[in-house]
């Protein structure tokens, strides 16, 4: 019998949590805890905001952790907010992502996640990153998770927030992001 490595997974987001643990399935040769870890507020692209709190957490939980960080990008602004987002969310909420755009002719967005793997404390740090094309639209649907209602994504005629939790599974970019992420734990393992 052999057992199950743990990897710990820092998010205090309950409905990321969720998603995460339905994408992933059964098939990854470890188990997923989840741990809250208030980790700094960093500023830089993605792929350094990552890097850079996936080794805080390892050094923090000293042993193999996935950090998790998601975009939106504004085209009309040069890919504003960006690795923001979370902050212009929580201060004027949807709606107001769909205002920002006024006076724009544009309002093509892409909603960008990506994972940072280390396998501890010392070690290199992997990025898996998925990426759907969309547009921001006038808030429809669920506002229980984020700027879902707002972002629809290309070839739908749903937001995230219209879209059953399955469907937005399969086409999300947390989906295209953990997919990458498990194929590289499932080919570790053969």
């Amino acid at each position: 019998m052999s057992l199950q490595k743990e990897v710990v997974f820092v998010t205090g987001n309950a409905k990321k949590l969720e998603e995460v643990v339905a994408i992933l399935g059964s098939q990854v040769p470890f188990k997923l805890i989840n741990k809250k870890i208030d980790l700094p507020e960093l500023q830089g692209d993605v792929d350094e905001v990552c890097r850079k709190k996936c080794h805080e957490a390892a050094s923090i939980v000293q042993g193999p952790v996935i950090v998790e960080d998601t975009c939106l990008c504004f085209k009309a602004m040069g890919g504003l907010p960006g690795p923001y987002i979370k902050w212009f969310l929580d201060k004027i909420g949807p709606d107001g992502l769909h205002k920002m755009l006024k006076g724009f002719d544009d309002y093509a967005a892409d909603a960008v996640c990506t994972f940072a793997y280390s396998a501890g404390p010392g070690c290199e740090v992997l990025l898996f990153q998925g990426r759907t094309h969309g547009q921001i639209v006038e808030p429809r649907g669920s506002r229980d998770f984020g700027w879902d209602p707002c972002f629809q994504p290309e070839g739908y005629e749903k937001t995230y927030g219209e879209l059953e939790k399955e469907e937005k599974n399969k086409i999300s970019h947390r989906s295209k992001a953990v997919q990458l992420l498990k194929e590289y734990f499932v080919n570790l393992k053969s």
